[in-house]
């Protein structure tokens, strides 16, 4: 199996057709077809069926997507990292972020990066886990931040924890129910969510199971923007919860305030998912240990 057998096979998987992929590559057609006739008997299995709308992958083809494209990123990283050494490049960083992360951690991060690789490219992708997740086993993004997964990640992924972040009960200044001091208070009330239901639903039932309260009605309204939800929570009556940092955040803390509950509410652990079987490029690393440093000082503020 030969490098330029991958860089076509992942050109037509994300091109749809031999002719686009061909153009992409600069080469002929027939090339690209028996560039694929090649690796499929290599592989002695069927990667592409054709249809009359192109070519799709067959299953043996998807599950080969994403190993390729972990060869094609091991690849990018090492021409980079031998560009660096020779000084002719300054290397390049993807990184995922959750909302939160992206409000309390990357921004700094960025600030320390660029201080020490101001020529470095950077892209940033803010999404949930289940949006990043994949990017980062097929090493499109180097990393994420985020909130820790439900379930153990699969052998090919490591969670490092960083800080632990407590919920509070937000809502708009001046509400009707800032002074309640119980979940049980604030029963009726309507919620509005930052994460998506499957597991946010989760954190507001298990704040009132641990209160011995019923689960409240399922969320009317999901944001996955920060921002979006503390523009839309100002401007009404709903609650949410929210990490106790970003309530103290500029752009919050003018517009929302804690009612202060007595009941216990839930924490996340947040930290860095990477895959575990391959080294962060010179530029990554130096972005994750900015990222480290943030987190450090946000969990000393706790």
């Amino acid at each position: 199996m030969r490098l330029n057998q991958i860089r076509v096979f992942l050109a037509v998987v994300e091109s749809g057709s031999i002719r686009a992929a061909a153009r992409s590559l600069e080469v002929s057609p027939p090339a690209v077809t028996k560039s694929l006739r090649q690796l499929e008997e290599e592989l002695r299995v069927r990667l592409f069926e054709r249809t009359q709308h192109g070519v799709v992958a067959t299953p043996a083809g998807r599950a080969f997507v994403a190993r390729a494209r972990v060869v094609r990123s091991e690849l990018r990283k090492a021409e980079e990292e031998f560009a660096q050494f020779s000084g002719e490049g300054a290397g390049s960083v993807a990184i995922g972020a959750g909302p939160t992360e992206m409000t309390l951690i990357v921004p700094d991060a960025i600030a320390a990066f660029r201080q020490q690789l101001p020529r470095a490219r950077v892209r940033i992708v803010e999404a949930r886990r289940p949006t990043w997740l994949p990017l980062v086993r097929d090493e499109t993004l180097d990393f994420a931040v985020g909130i820790a997964p439900p379930v153990k990640l699969d052998s090919g992924l490591a969670f490092r924890p960083l800080f632990r972040g407590n919920f509070v009960v937000a809502a708009r200044k001046g509400h009707p129910l800032r002074n309640a001091r119980s979940l049980a208070q604030l029963a009726d009330a309507e919620w509005l969510t930052l994460m998506p239901r499957i597991s946010s639903a989760g954190l507001l039932e298990q704040a009132f199971s641990s209160a011995g309260l019923p689960a409240p009605p399922p969320p009317m309204i999901e944001c996955e923007s920060f921002n979006g939800i503390v523009a839309v929570v100002a401007r009404t009556d709903m609650l949410t919860l929210l990490e106790s940092r970003l309530l103290a955040m500029p752009v919050a803390r003018d517009l929302l305030q804690e009612i202060p509950v007595a009941d216990r509410l839930p924490s996340a652990t947040h930290g860095i998912v990477a895959r575990a079987d391959g080294p962060l490029t010179r530029t990554a690393t130096a972005m994750a240990k900015a990222v480290s440093v943030v987190a450090r000082r946000l969990a000393r503020r706790q």
